[in-house]
């Protein structure tokens, strides 16, 4: 692949309907384009579990995917609280999702560990008050 794809999704926030659309969407495109069913795998659940988490704790925000011959880098942005304690938010099972997120079956803590164990690489920027913007590169030719 000689061009850099490049895709902008708005993750609407409050709205686990429309939660998974990009990861989808992305899924789509990288099936379309050949590549292996395991690095697909590994981008959607990447997708899907950032998805979720601006879902959950941000209101929304957006995400941004670009593909090249490469790699896959991921940014999933958003302007909600931000994260107090990344090493905290980073042990799996940890969660401040509300009951009634956890009783919808999400906010299992699993998001942030999820994501990392299925990139080859994971940024976390994050203010209090100000939002979280996770950055994640996905090697296309791993090994």
């Amino acid at each position: 692949m000689s061009e850099v794809l490049r895709y902008e999704f708005d993750v609407d926030g409050d709205n686990f309907v429309s939660a998974g659309t990009a990861s989808e969407t992305i899924k789509h495109n990288l099936k379309k384009l050949g590549l292996p069913p395991d690095l697909i795998r590994r981008v959607a659940i990447v997708m899907y579990e950032g998805e979720i988490n601006m879902v959950i704790h941000a209101k929304g925000g957006k995400a941004f995917v670009e593909i090249s011959g490469e790699e896959i880098n991921i940014s999933l942005k958003d302007t909600g609280p931000g994260i107090p304690d990344i090493g905290l938010a980073m042990k799996e099972g940890y969660s401040t999702a509300p009951d009634k997120i956890r009783s919808l079956g999400f906010g299992a803590g699993m998001g942030l560990p999820n994501m990392k164990k299925y990139s080859d690489s994971m940024e976390i920027l994050s203010k209090e008050g100000e939002g979280t913007t996770v950055n994640l590169k996905i090697n296309i030719n791993r090994g």
